[in-house]
Formats: structure tokens, sequence, C-alpha cells
């Protein structure tokens, strides 16, 4: 059910915060957060040897972006952008795959890769409900660790990428002055200063560096003031060769994967925007996918890393309490001027190799972490936890060539199963999908949502737990719970014009001793959760719609309510057994 509320938030997102509020909270979340903009761009451009051209280019790009669907994911333009304060930013993500498609092709045939894939996103916003039995906790929380694990030996190289002559106690000092800086910060600052700990650390390990000649003072002081490069951009490989579609599944696997990090930051960030706690909208998560996705297509048609949200966002919405759409705008204005300014830039492309793979090695060991939290959150049984460990191990073993690398050598093969995260993440929705497919079969009803559905119904549900062997008591908490639930599904359609012409979608499955009930259908109004949670607070004798809610309480385990646009699931899950009265 949904949480108590959080009197923290000062302002919502409707709401309008004075204007020193707006500019300041934005101007300091921009600080913080254009350093990781700027410095995934560099790390990817260095270790796939590019020339600093490029790097001009990628970075200003970046900004470019990153600024544009910042903005547009706070003030949403019809179903692009969640209305909310998600800072956009290149994605890490991205680091392994980015960097062999510059090392087979070149930015120009990055670029292409990622055109297509970007595709791939908006079709998963539009049909989000209907991947939510694949791509689920297990699978996402896997698919983050892997990153994790594919990410790591090519930052670790990177701790060594020094100027040559330079003295070899240089980069240890630099990464760890680093690494001891912001893992300090973290560890015991207060919330405000974690917040400054990516660029305190960044600033103690260049300090650091600088004695040794790690930090190239005359690549700052060459940079022009104002500028655009426009004569660098890389352009776009329209002619696919072998090498593109070898990396294209790697591609597509990756923007899967930004979009299950987006649905997670789609997710905390309406829990954290609100006084008053809500069930998750997910209409808001599909705005946000879309926002993300045309992220990606600007970054490849600019020919830059792809874009998504950056779990931060949560972070500074939390500890600010601002979460005014205003907010956003500032953000992203901010990126885009910082991208006018070469100077500003040339200060982030200069950071030390082993100071930037320092940085990064913190923020991946938190996503691994946030991986396995994720995994942990939704349950562990024998058959999950089989999922995520032969996943896990497989993705890792093809990424270090530990499995067969012979019989992979050379080809599509070596390029698809080279990369871990594909390998891994192809293995973990295989297995799920097996789990799916074999699981007890889901008895289904297709009715109109009409007068007539009741009985059918009952029928359905009567039938289902005749098959299943359940007592009398436990067939009527079924029916009921059901008849509770259609009642208010169909309370929820009365007002609207359309009403006559909704069908309703009813599945049943056994899980144990439990019954899971699915009801798809389109709902208007308020969420169903909401209104559960919310039940103490209605008077005592309440009127017939609240009367409803009341009854489905008592008789189910567990109500989940999903709402996304032009559909709607509420999953109700009803005990067998009899269960104490709350």
């Amino acid at each position: 059910m949904v949480e108590a509320g959080n009197d923290a938030v000062r302002y919502e997102p409707e709401e309008k915060p004075p204007p020193l509020v707006t500019v300041g909270s934005g101007l300091q979340a921009a600080m913080v957060i254009v350093a990781p903009v700027v410095l995934t761009v560099v790390i990817v451009a260095r270790i796939a040897d590019q020339p600093d051209s490029y790097i001009t280019w990628g970075v200003f790009a970046a900004l470019l972006v990153s600024g544009a669907t910042t903005a547009l994911q706070a003030i949403r333009v019809g179903r692009v952008g969640a209305g909310h304060v998600l800072i956009m930013g290149t994605s890490g993500a991205f680091i392994a795959v980015c960097v062999a498609a510059m090392v087979e092709g070149g930015p120009a045939m990055m670029a292409a890769l990622i055109i297509v894939s970007s595709l791939f996103q908006f079709a998963l916003a539009a049909r989000l409900s209907l991947l939510r039995r694949i791509f689920t906790p297990v699978v996402s929380g896997t698919v983050i660790m892997l990153i994790a694990a594919t990410v790591m030996p090519i930052v670790f190289g990177t701790l060594t990428d020094v100027p040559d002559g330079t003295s070899a106690a240089g980069a240890p000092i630099a990464a760890a002055a680093t690494v001891v800086t912001v893992a300090a910060l973290v560890l015991r600052a207060p919330p405000a200063w974690r917040l400054w700990s990516p660029i305190l650390g960044i600033a103690v390990g260049c300090v650091a560096g600088a004695p040794f000649g790690l930090y190239d003072v005359q690549q700052v002081a060459d940079a022009a003031w104002v500028g655009v490069p426009a004569s660098s951009w890389p352009g776009i490989d329209v002619t696919p060769g072998t090498e593109f579609w070898a990396l294209l599944p790697a591609f597509v696997v990756v923007t899967i994967v930004g979009a299950v990090e987006t649905i997670g930051d789609g997710i905390a960030i309406q829990k954290v925007s609100r006084r008053r706690a809500r069930a998750t909208d997910f209409r808001v998560v599909q705005g946000a996918l879309n926002a993300d996705g045309v992220g990606n297509l600007l970054s490849g048609i600019l020919g830059t890393l792809p874009n998504t949200t950056y779990s931060s966002s949560v972070s500074i919405a939390e500890v600010t309490g601002v979460a005014a759409r205003r907010v956003g705008v500032v953000i992203g204005v901010a990126f885009v001027v910082v991208a006018f300014f070469p100077k500003i830039a040339a200060l982030i492309v200069a950071i030390p190799g082993p100071v930037a793979a320092a940085y990064i090695t913190v923020l991946i060991g938190l996503l691994f972490v946030q991986g396995m939290q994720l995994i942990v959150r939704d349950g562990v049984d024998h058959r999950k936890a089989a999922v995520v460990g032969v996943s896990f191990w497989v993705g890792t073993g093809f990424q270090n060539q530990w499995i067969f690398p012979d019989l992979i050598e050379g080809g599509f093969l070596e390029v698809l199963l080279g990369n871990g995260m594909t390998a891994g993440t192809l293995v973990a929705v295989i297995m799920v999908a097996f789990l799916e497919l074999t699981s007890s079969r889901r008895s289904q009803l297709n009715v109109a949502l009409d007068a007539k559905a009741l009985s059918a119904l009952d029928q359905f549900l009567r039938a289902f737990a005749a098959r299943a062997r359940w007592d009398e008591a436990s067939i009527e908490r079924l029916t009921s719970a059901g008849e509770e639930t259609l009642s208010i599904v169909t309370q929820e359609q009365a007002g609207t014009a359309t009403a006559a012409s909704h069908r309703l979608a009813v599945t049943a499955r056994l899980d144990g001793r439990q019954a899971e009930m699915e009801f798809v259908t389109f709902l208007e109004g308020e969420n169903l959760e909401d209104r559960l949670t919310y039940l103490s607070d209605l008077p005592p004798v309440p009127d017939e719609h609240e009367v409803s809610y009341r009854l489905l309480w008592h008789y189910a385990s567990d109500v989940r309510h999903q709402k996304y646009h032009g559909l709607d699931i509420v999953t109700v899950t009803v005990d067998a057994e009899a269960r104490p009265s709350r």
C-alpha cells in the first residue's frame, strides 16, 4: 500500500516557488550534475582513442541534449515528459557498448546505433503494461548488476591513463584522494553536503594530481570563452555493415536497461514530490520514458552518448523539498548555457583519467548495490535466486572470455556474446519467460463492462475456485473480492461518456494457496490504492461508493493498481485460508 505523507516537501510540481528559490535550487542542482554529464563522454572518447575535436563536440552536444530533455521532462508536452524534476544526462550504462561501437566503426556508427535503438524505447513506453511480467524487478536488478560488472574493467583500465613522462606515484595518489573524499562525504556528511560529494571529490583529486602534471592547464587556457564546435560533428553512418548488426542487439538491451532505470526514477520522484503520498501513476512513468527516448534520438542525431534520467534527481528533490517543475526548466537552461561556453567545459574535460575513473568507481559500486536492493525488495525464493545467479555469472563469464572463447571468436557471436550485459540479460529474460510460460495456467474472462458483467464474473470465479478445490468459505471470499473490485471499476466508469463501449478482461491464476485476479480495463479517477490506504480518514458511516472500498480491503490480502495511458490494471490477491480481520 501507499506510504505515509512527506511533510518535508515545500513545493509540489504544480506550485510556484519564489523566483529566488526557483533559480537558486535549479543552479545548485545543475552545478552538481554537470560534471558527470561531461565526464561520461570524456571517458568513453578517451578509451576509444578519439581526437580532442570529437571530445569537444561530444561534450557540447551532450550538454545541449541534456538541457533540452531535462526541461522537456519538467514541462511535459502531451505524453512526452514526466511533469516532474527529472534531470537528464549521459548514461553510464552505455559506456561499454559505445566504446565498442567507436572502436569498430567510429562515432558515426555509434550515432546510427543510438538512433535505431532509441525507437525501442518509444515502443516500450507505449506497451509498458504488456511487458510487466518479463521486465520484473529480478530481471531489472540483474541487468543493473551486470552493467557494473561490464563497465568496471574498462574504468579500472583508465586508472593508469596519464600523460607520458608522468611520475608513477601521480595516478594512485590522485585516484586515492578522489575516492577517499567522495566516500567520506557519502558515509558521514550531512545530506546537503552529500550532494556536493562529486564536485568536491573531483576537485581534491585534481589538486592532488596537479603537482605530478596530471591536470592539463594549457588545455583550459587554450579553450575559447564562447563558441560552437559545429565543424566537429561526426555525422551518421547510413551504410551499416556487419559490425553494426552485431552491436545492435547490445545497444537495444542497454536501451531497455536505461528504460528500466528511468522507470525506477519515475516511480521514486513521485514519492518525494508530494506532501500526501499517492500510488504510482504509470502515466508519469510512460511520459518519462518518452522523453528519455527523445533524448536518445537527439543524442544519436548529434553524435554523442545517449541520455538517461539521473537518480540524483530524487535525492535533490528530497533534500531541498523543492519539486516544482520550474526548477527543472532552470536546470535545463543552465546546461544549455554551459554548452556555449567551451572554457567551462574544458575545465571538466581536463580532469585526469585516474580522477575520473576513481569517481566513476564509487558511482558504479553504488549502482551494483541498487541492483541488489531491487532484487531483495521483490523477495527472493529459489526460482528468483536461480535466475539472478545463473544470469549474472553467465554474463560475467562471457564478458571476461571465460566461457568457450575459441568457439565464439570472430564475427557476430563474438560481438554479441562478448558483451556480458547482453549475454546475461538474454539468459535472465529467457529464464523468466520460461517461468511465466510454465506457471499455472491463467483462466480468462472477457466481457462488456455492463450490467451482465457481475453474473459472468461470479460464474467465472466459482468455476476457477472449484477447479482449485477451494472450500466454500474461500470461494465466497474470492467471489466477494471480485464483486467489490468490479463494483469499483463500474463506479469509476459511470461518469465517462463512452463507458458503454468499455470491456473488462479478467485473468485468474493460482500461486500456491493464493489466487491472483487481474482486472484490465480503462479507468478514470483516483487510484484504488490511494482510496484503500486512506480508509481511516473516511467518515464513520461511508456512502455507497466507500462501502466497496472497505469490503475489498476486508476480502483481499493485497491490491495493486497500475494506471497507464488508455489502460488500467488492478491486481487483487486473495488467500485460500481464513485470515484474521483487520
